[in-house]
Parts: structure tokens; C-alpha cells; sequence
């Protein structure tokens, strides 16, 4: 009897020591979770920071004082964003913190904590010389102030294998993105990202590869100083230039322009998705090493500057939620299939419009369509609706017959000519009238490469998509066209108050 009872004494007693040795390890590896990084990666998988204790601080609290001191400065300055849009895309410096750091702290002033969750960072190649991009293979990049996951998209792009692929010397040794994640860590905080590095290609080809990825907590950013090593005033007066440029989506003048910016196909990267979705770009600061820590006769230059763009929103009378590049090819080949069955010419069957999973049915879509027929990059034909009369397909279907067979300004479209046409698509946003006092301010007002224009003066009328800002990049020469267009005088605009409204447009490029 006794024995039992010591048995089951040190049954209990094992099962209690056993119950205590499980807490303590519970609450240790709670403890270890607690003060270990958010991830716990192989080294093997991230990219350590190279340039802490050089660009800026190596220790956490010291990054810590400096971003926030720099922000504190930056708060007492005001920022106001364009009326009811939503931040799009961000041009930030990436020099030593104690030169543009002040410039890259005026992010603070356009994000916000949770804002974003997903940051596509581009930024230049400065030290080794390759094509296209590279795009890091890592789990996840480090700095001072912790561990940020790369975004499964990345996958995507590397299928794009004559854009994207992985460059571990570039990765190591490239200073352009890694001196932009710390702000980015202070002001979102909670984010993953797609680290691109651009050494050269085609931004055309680069933003299309992006456009997909582009969601509604997406933010791109263009890592890039501007000029480089000229004098104080010099300096200030080209930097004045390619600020314009920037601001007035001038790709063509900012890709020929010399010693412009370091990230000039970031940037102009960025210009060509805001042309294509109607972006606003705002300056938010411009600086230069002469004005904050170096000597004024050598100087870089810095800006940050904001892109803005519609917010997504449910509304069957525009376009307020961008279509993806799958739908947009399915949009041009519905096209060429309508205009082939005009001609009775046979093709390839007509593309599965149910296969599109979206937010929203193409069926059901009401927009403003157009349809432009080129051959040999001369345009063959355009018509198109303004307003949200039909569906989306149905305005593809229609204007693609009257495209090719109505324009009145073309003979009808033959089928020797068939093989050679090529078909863009554009799909345009609500269109809303624009208040101007003379010619000289609506010059000011229209946006460059960007606005969809409409004029009206009695029954004379015509609207210009804002691809013609490529041909016609001089508002003075955009508005008398247009007015020619119309009908009327070229210089009516100058003289006469027309009746304007403009609008933004995303249009797809047939792929070749």
C-alpha cells in the first residue's frame, strides 16, 4: 500500500517536473522569437546591407535619429496632394544621407504607415554595366533597421527572361536601392519589395514588364540623383530642366538629355505608366549637395517627386480600376478577329473572353473606346467613342470596323493591307470639362503626354488621345491641330473661348 502510494507520488512529481521543463521552454522560445529578426533566413538568402557606415549610419538607433530628425524638419514644411487622387509613384535621391537625405525625408510628407504593401524599387546601375534589369534572387534585404521580404511577383518578372534576370555582383555592389529602403522602413513600415536594378534597355519594354504588378497598394519608386558635378548655378538651371521634363512627361527630351539624371530609365520608366494611366507628377522638393553638406562647386542635384493618379474605385461609367496587360491583348485581338470577319478573311478563333478572372467582367465594363490602326508606325485609321454609351467590348467591336472601313480621312482597309496593320486599343476615363481664363492658361493647364484633350465651339469638334502628345509635344502646336482637326482656324484657341474637357486614357500596344 505504501509502495503504491510512492509511486504515485513520483508519477505526479515526474509529470508536474516534465509540465514545468514544457513552459519554460514555451516562454524561452517565445523569448528567442521576441529579440531574433522577423525572419529567420539563411544568410545565404539575404542581401546584407554594403553601404551602412558610409551612405548613412550602421547602428540601428543612430539611423533611427538621423531619419527622424531629418523628418521632424521636413514636418514643419506643407505638402498639398492633387484633389482626389491616390499616390501612384515616388522619384527619391539615393547620395550619402548627409547630402540628400534632407530631399529624401520629404517622403514623409506623401507616405504613411500601412499605406503600402508592396513597393516596386528601381533604381541605376552605377558599378558593373549589363543589359536590361537585374532582379535579385534573395529571400529578403537587410539594413540596419531590420529584414524586408522580397514579394512573390518577382517570380513573374523573371519569366520575362530577356528583361529580368539575377546579377549577384550587381546586387552586392549597387548602392541605389539600398540607401532608399531605410526612409521607406521608417515611413510604411510594414511592406515587401521587387528590387529591380536598370543599367540599360528599352523603359518601354521595362514598364510594360511592371504594369501587371501595378495593384492598389502597389507604390513604384525610381531611385536617382540628377545632375552631376556642375557648379552651384549651373547645376540649379539644369536640374530646372529636367524637373520640366518630368512634370510634363517629356521622355523623348529627357532620354536625349545629357547629364540629366543617374536614373534616367527608372524615371522615365515611371513617365511612361503615367502617361499610359494618366498619372499627375508634383514636385515635392528640390535640392543639391551645395545646399546642405558639400562644397558649391561641384554639386548633385535632388528631387522627390510624386506621382498621382486615380483611386480604384466600382464604377461602370469609367475606367476608374485599370484592365490588366491579358485583358488588353484580348481587347486587340477581338479587334483584328472583327475586322477579319469584315474582310472574310479566316484567323485564329476568336479569344476566350470568359478566361479573364478580374475584379470586374469585360462584359459588363461601360467606357469610352478607340481603336487605332497603323502600318509601318503610320497611322491607317481612328475612331472611337468618348463617353460610356457601351460596353467595353462592344465599343472595341464597333470602332474597330469603323476604324478601318469609315474613317473618312483613309480608304477603306484592304486585305493585302490586313497582315500589316497594328492595332492599339485605348480606354478612356470620364471625360470632365476644364475651366480656363485665356489661351496663354489653358496652355499652362492641359498636361503634356498625359491629357486626353476634347474641344467644342458650336457643331466644330475633335478630341486628340494624349499618344498625339508625341507627334505634337507643344501644347501652342497640340491646340491649333486640334482646332484644324475641328474644322476651325488654327489659332481659335488663342482667340476664342472653346468649350475643353480632358481625360486620361490606358491603351495597349498590339505585342509583336
Amino acid at each position: 500500500m505504501l509502495s503504491n502510494l510512492i509511486d504515485s507520488i513520483y508519477i505526479e512529481m515526474y509529470f508536474l517536473i516534465m509540465k514545468i521543463k514544457l513552459i519554460i521552454l514555451f516562454y524561452a522560445v517565445c523569448l528567442l522569437t521576441f529579440f531574433l529578426p522577423p525572419v529567420a533566413y539563411g544568410a545565404e538568402n539575404v542581401r546584407k546591407p554594403a553601404y551602412d557606415g558610409s551612405f548613412y549610419p550602421s547602428d540601428k538607433r543612430g539611423l533611427e535619429q538621423l531619419i527622424n530628425g531629418l523628418t521632424c524638419n521636413v514636418k514643419k514644411t506643407s505638402f498639398t496632394a492633387p484633389s482626389g487622387k491616390t499616390l501612384k509613384a515616388l522619384i527619391m535621391p539615393h547620395a550619402g544621407y548627409i547630402y540628400s537625405g534632407l530631399t529624401a525625408s520629404y517622403a514623409s510628407l506623401v507616405l504613411s504607415e500601412n499605406q503600402f504593401s508592396k513597393v516596386i524599387l528601381t533604381g541605376p546601375d552605377h558599378r558593373v554595366g549589363f543589359n536590361n534589369c537585374a532582379l535579385s534572387d534573395a529571400d529578403a534585404y537587410e539594413t540596419p533597421l531590420g529584414y524586408v521580404r522580397i514579394h512573390k511577383d518577382s517570380s513573374k518578372l523573371r519569366n520575362e527572361k530577356n528583361l529580368f534576370r539575377s546579377l549577384p555582383l550587381s546586387e552586392k555592389n549597387e548602392h541605389s536601392l539600398e540607401v532608399v529602403l531605410p526612409f521607406l522602413q521608417t515611413y510604411l513600415k510594414n511592406f515587401e519589395i521587387i528590387p529591380i536594378v536598370i543599367s540599360s534597355g528599352d523603359y518601354h519594354a521595362i514598364a510594360k514588364a511592371i504594369d501587371p504588378l501595378l495593384e492598389d497598394k502597389t507604390l513604384l519608386v525610381a531611385s536617382s540623383d540628377l545632375s552631376h558635378y556642375l557648379k552651384y548655378q549651373e547645376a540649379v538651371e539644369k536640374d530646372k530642366e529636367t524637373i520640366n521634363m518630368i512634370l510634363n512627361l517629356e521622355k523623348d527630351k529627357l532620354l536625349n538629355s545629357n547629364n540629366s539624371a543617374c536614373g534616367v530609365i527608372p524615371i522615365l520608366t515611371i513617365m511612361d505608366l503615367a502617361g499610359k494611366h494618366g498619372w499627375k507628377p508634383v514636385l515635392i522638393n528640390y535640392s543639391n549637395s551645395g545646399d546642405t553638406a558639400g562644397d558649391r562647386l561641384r554639386v548633385v542635384g535632388y528631387a522627390a517627386i510624386a506621382f498621382y493618379g486615380e483611386p480604384h474605385m466600382e464604377n461602370n461609367n469609367a475606367v476608374s480600376k485599370s484592365l490588366n496587360e491579358k485583358q488588353g491583348q484580348i481587347l486587340i485581338k477581338l479587334a483584328r478577329k472583327t475586322i477579319a470577319d469584315k474582310l472574310g478573311i479566316t484567323t485564329k478563333a476568336e479569344p476566350d473572353l470568359t478566361a479573364v478572372t478580374d475584379d470586374e467582367d469585360l462584359k459588363k465594363r461601360r467606357s469610352g473606346t478607340f481603336v487605332t490602326l497603323k502600318i509601318h508606325d503610320k497611322l491607317r485609321g481612328c475612331i472611337g467613342n468618348l463617353n460610356a454609351t457601351e460596353t467595353i467590348l462592344d465599343g472595341v467591336k464597333r470602332n474597330a470596323i469603323n476604324a478601318a472601313f469609315n474613317d473618312f480621312r483613309f480608304s477603306p482597309l484592304t486585305k493585302k493591307e490586313f497582315e500589316n496593320i497594328e492595332i492599339e486599343i485605348s480606354i478612356l476615363s470620364e471625360p470632365k470639362p476644364l475651366e480656363y481664363k485665356d489661351g496663354n492658361d489653358l496652355a499652362k493647364k492641359l498636361r503634356p503626354n498625359a491629357d486626353g484633350v476634347i474641344i467644342r465651339k458650336g457643331p466644330a469638334s475633335a478630341t486628340f488621345l494624349p499618344q498625339v502628345w508625341e507627334q505634337l509635344p507643344r501644347c501652342e502646336d497640340f491646340l491649333s491641330h486640334l482646332c484644324i482637326k475641328a474644322g476651325l482656324p488654327p489659332d481659335t484657341w488663342k482667340s476664342s473661348k472653346l468649350e475643353v474637357m480632358t481625360y486620361n486614357v490606358q491603351y495597349f500596344e498590339e505585342e509583336k
